[in-house]
């Protein structure tokens, strides 16, 4: 089967490889109908994920049918048109029962598929733990609809839970790509007074306007004095950080009013430095670390109940054979793209 490999720091490559079969009784196989590109998969092209394993085939966010199941497995069967969770989690450890399932203690908890354990950018993948890191997905939704649920979705889903919105709050986010407006439209959900949104490329807020009307918009320049100027008690009630570069990180506390909380989901290619300091007497709340994704049941109902649609973040589509083609593309920002969707061919 044709799968997307990451061969070593700098340098990714279309292998033809062995289907996966089952390994655990709790296993299942999926074969893919529609996976994308991350940004996290850039990451690990770059060597910026030091736990990423040469010779895995890369991708985490994958929707498919059910192929196969473990015979330890009980919720699924062949035929199951399902969602695939970015991480892996055995349920009953300690952290996963709190729902902390970034952090299950599983040799292969936390981020594995796509990272640790070949992903979904192939025609097949095996999936561990397939009750738990599987949903099935709701009759009459769309592939397009389903394919954010697993990963990017779910971590603005949990971005806007662990924020502690609350019914009139001012909600700054900074940056407006995939994970960005995943989490604008999760955020709406607690029914916040404003959300102002905020991005370098005028592009991306231009396309965040077309999709939420009611969003505002500032460039990085003018966003500090912008938010204070807009919200209450010295700055943002709430403010997400999903861009990632040294500049929105300190951004990121300076819009806050003091007592506020500072959820932190970015992924950043180098340490950043917290000036303490200079921030005493604040009193932030800072919230930080990788999704925990166990809600994407719930997702899937609110993308079943109209009120999260995901699908016109998906600006270009490509055979599973042109990947490097897809990946140029994401990489470079061209085109107007968000996200792209992979199709393998039949």
């Amino acid at each position: 089967m044709l799968a997307y490999t990451y061969v070593k720091p700098g340098e990714f490559r279309l292998l033809d490889k062995p289907k996966p079969t089952l390994q655990h009784p709790r296993d299942a196989i999926i074969r893919v109908t529609m996976s994308s590109i991350c940004t996290s998969d850039l990451h690990i092209r770059h060597g910026a994920v030091p736990r990423a394993v040469p010779g895995i085939t890369v991708g985490h966010e994958m929707v498919g049918v059910v192929e196969q199941v473990g015979e330890a497995v009980s919720g699924f069967r062949p035929g199951d048109r399902v969602t695939v969770n970015v991480e892996t989690f055995c349920g009953t450890c300690f952290f996963c029962r709190h729902g902390w399932v970034n952090n299950c203690t599983d040799p292969h908890g936390g981020w594995a598929l796509g990272c640790r354990i070949d992903g979904g950018q192939a025609e097949y993948v095996r999936v561990p733990y397939a009750d738990q890191g599987l949903n099935r997905i709701p009759q009459g939704l769309t592939d397009s609809q389903a394919l954010l649920v697993g990963d990017v979705l779910a971590t603005g889903f949990w971005a806007a839970r662990i924020s502690q919105i609350q019914e009139g709050d001012t909600v700054l986010i900074l940056g407006a790509g995939p994970t960005g407006l995943c989490t604008l439209q999760c955020a709406r959900l607690y029914r916040p007074g404003q959300i102002i949104l905020c991005d370098i490329d005028p592009g991306r807020l231009e396309f965040a306007q077309r999709l939420d009307p009611e969003v505002l918009t500032v460039g990085p320049e003018q966003a500090e004095e912008w938010v204070r100027a807009r919200a209450g008690h010295g700055g943002a009630d709430v403010v997400v950080e999903a861009a990632g570069s040294p500049d929105t990180f300190r951004m990121a506390w300076r819009c806050a009013r003091p007592n506020a909380i500072v959820t932190v989901v970015a992924l950043y290619d180098a340490p950043q430095t917290l000036p303490l300091p200079e921030m005493y007497g604040k009193n932030l709340t800072f919230k930080t670390g990788g999704v925990d994704g166990c809600h994407c049941g719930e997702i899937l109902d609110l993308i079943a109940q109209g009120r999260l649609d995901t699908a016109p973040l998906i600006t270009h589509t490509f055979p599973l054979h042109r990947i490097q083609e897809a990946y140029d593309l994401f990489a470079r920002r061209r085109d107007g793209v968000m996200k792209v969707a992979l199709i393998p061919e039949a």
